[in-house]
């Protein structure tokens, strides 16, 4: 299976002046979970506001914001006011908002934010002990919130999910395996998605991240099973298409694989909605 052609097909579907009709029918009631944003420290394509307003016009259901850096739960909350739109935020525990903080965990529920990721940019520097897991998996259970891992070692998320299962959390995500910072094997994927949905991101596809075959997401799919994976873009970097158009390739490639519409829609409407709804 050959990797992924990049920049040909993506300036297609960029192009197409049948590209926005053709993305309705295809993305209509999707969501994807997983979108970076501005503002941020970082350069992003979209704000909050033209990300809600692109998902919108193509028909998806929600997009879920995250930042790296501080909660996007009040960002959500406005973005949607402002659109219609649903827009949902979260917080990742990263060394700005504290790390293992169970106080912006709180905050961000409170704030009407879903999602809690574990470290991510300063995942080798923040310890992830027991006590202070326990003490965010208390706050998970109390506003019914959704656990991700973020950018956690696989052993590192055997013993989260060992521990979010003798709580009974079920709702659980494992963030991109296949990316380098995390190097899940397909034998490790196969057993965490026996207490978790493994999201698989289309960004680790490209050429300035991962280049990941996407046959290997294919193979994922087809030994874990969709009814366990979810599909996300991670999209909103400057150098990458936006993430209507990277989900769009997500799934115009994953078919063209043999992938069938039912276990796409799997992943992109049923499964999400079970997390977040």
């Amino acid at each position: 299976m050959k990797k992924y052609a990049g920049e040909n097909q993506r300036n297609s579907l960029v192009e197409s002046p049948h590209n926005v009709q053709a993305s309705i029918e295809l993305l209509k009631g999707f969501l994807d979970i997983h979108i970076h944003t501005g503002p941020d420290i970082h350069s992003r394509l979209l704000n909050d506001y033209e990300a809600a307003l692109d998902a919108q016009e193509v028909g998806m259901q929600a997009v879920v914001l995250k930042s790296h850096t501080e909660s996007t739960a009040g960002r959500a909350q406005i973005t949607h006011r402002l659109t219609g739109f649903q827009v949902i935020g979260g917080v990742t525990l990263n060394l700005s908002v504290g790390g293992l903080n169970p106080e912006a965990v709180k905050t961000m529920a409170i704030m009407g934010g879903r999602v809690v990721w574990l470290p991510t940019i300063n995942h080798t520097e923040i310890e992830i002990t027991l006590d202070k897991l326990e003490e965010i998996l208390q706050i998970v259970v109390e506003y019914g919130l959704v656990l991700a891992t973020g950018h956690l070692s696989p052993d590192q998320i055997f013993q989260v999910l060992d521990q979010a299962r003798s709580m009974n959390i079920k709702r659980l995500i494992v963030n991109h395996p296949f990316t380098k910072v995390v190097g899940a094997s397909l034998d490790e994927q196969k057993e965490m998605s026996r207490h978790a949905y493994l999201e698989h991101c289309w960004v680790a596809t490209m050429p300035q991240h991962d280049d990941l075959n996407p046959a290997w997401i294919y193979e994922a799919i087809r030994e874990v099973g969709a009814k366990r994976c979810v599909l996300a873009t991670d999209f909103g970097q400057i150098h990458n298409p936006t993430p209507v158009v990277g989900m769009r390739m997500m799934v115009d490639n994953l078919m063209d694989q043999g992938v069938s519409w039912k276990d796409i829609d799997t992943m992109c409407r049923e499964n999400p909605e079970k997390l977040l709804f």
